[in-house]
């Protein structure tokens, strides 16, 4: 039986599920699983996925398990009083799915060291914290390939959420791909400093389209500027989900995140009595980024192209960061034949040679 209970921290809503299913003893106690959401938990985009990863938890793992999340947790002193409330509430397992929830996890960790805590996006890991994240800039050459052949006034124009290395890579991985099939073209970078904000988001999209941009790229997740490049006749591509539906005329693909596998697997290792921490940084070659279904109106040469590359992407046998590449200077950041190494993406804080404009510091 699924029971469902609210309570208010902070104008944060805290939903409590209880799993279904057949697995698991009428005498145990079933492992509790939280997750914190830095958005609402239905934003048809990055907290909406990794809720689908918990409700493949449930049910995967039936009574075996009882899963919780908290929606809407702004990145700071909020997010360590609702990480610690799940801790001291008896949740062994605790997934924390946005980058700014990396100290406040590694502070409550410290305080509850018989709890596993998982963090998204961060670098910073102990005993009882793993790290896991996407390769979200494998997907991007795709997208700036798209870009690249088929705008005609060479402006593409890109909204940044945070410029976290994260997004910069993502940033240069589109830019590097673009410039390769069109050298002309130029990608201007508004930066909102919030992952989900209609209003900001909306707005970003119309000054560039202002601009001259008729290709519009995102790193935030709320629908808006999809619908305000379709409403100006603009290309735009999805964010970490299938949104084609927003905008069918304007959306050409999608960058799809999928933590299901990830969140079972850990489950699992949870129960088994066999998780330790670990770092985890998968893209297409896992299934936990994947493309989404490209749009039937693509020109022939277009999808050729993309989809070959999407093949090599995956297989290894190209990656999104082999030289040559030029940082804004016209410096050599990697020789034709060489490929930047994580250690540097990681830490990436530069843009490459077709980014107009700084990085803020």
């Amino acid at each position: 039986m699924k029971r469902i209970l609210q309570s208010t921290f902070a104008a944060i809503a805290f939903v409590a599920i209880s799993a279904t299913g057949f697995t698991g003893s009428a005498e145990a106690q079933p492992l509790k699983v939280g997750f914190v959401y830095v958005g609402p938990q239905n934003d048809n985009g990055w907290s909406q996925q990794h809720d689908l990863g918990r409700l493949a938890v449930e049910e995967r793992f039936g009574d075996a398990v009882e899963t919780s999340f908290v929606e809407l947790v702004p990145e700071g002193p909020d997010a360590e009083r609702v990480i610690r409330q799940l801790a001291e509430s008896g949740h062994e397992l605790i997934f924390t799915t946005s980058f700014g929830f990396m100290n406040p996890t590694l502070k409550v960790a410290e305080d509850f060291p018989d709890v596993k805590f998982e963090h998204a996006t961060g670098f910073k890991r102990a005993d009882n914290v793993s790290t896991y994240s996407g390769r979200f800039y494998e997907g991007r050459p795709i997208l700036g390939t798209i870009a690249g052949m088929m705008t005609e006034s060479n402006v593409i124009g890109y909204i940044g959420s945070f410029p976290i290395p994260e997004v910069i890579r993502g940033i240069n991985a589109f830019t590097i791909a673009m410039r390769r099939v069109n050298p002309e073209a130029e990608v201007r970078v508004i930066w909102v400093n919030s992952w989900i904000d209609a209003a900001k988001d909306a707005q970003a999209a119309e000054t560039l389209l202002d601009q001259g941009a008729d290709v519009i790229v995102q790193h935030v997740d709320s629908p808006a500027p999809l619908l305000a490049a379709a409403e100006r006749g603009a290309i735009s591509f999805g964010q970490t989900v299938d949104n084609s539906s927003f905008a069918p005329d304007s959306v050409a693909t999608s960058l799809i995140d999928n933590w299901e596998p990830y969140y079972i697997e850990r489950v699992q290792a949870v129960l088994d009595g066999t998780w330790v921490s670990t770092d985890t940084w998968n893209g297409l070659n896992s299934s936990m980024q994947q493309m989404g279904p490209y749009a039937s109106w693509l020109p022939a040469d277009v999808l050729a192209a993309v989809q070959a590359l999407e093949a090599d992407l995956t297989s290894g046998a190209v990656h999104a960061f082999d030289g040559p590449i030029k940082d804004q200077s016209g410096t050599v950041v990697a020789a034709a034949g060489e490929t930047i190494e994580d250690g540097v993406l990681l830490g990436m804080n530069y843009y490459v040679e077709g980014v107009l404009g700084n990085v803020p510091q």
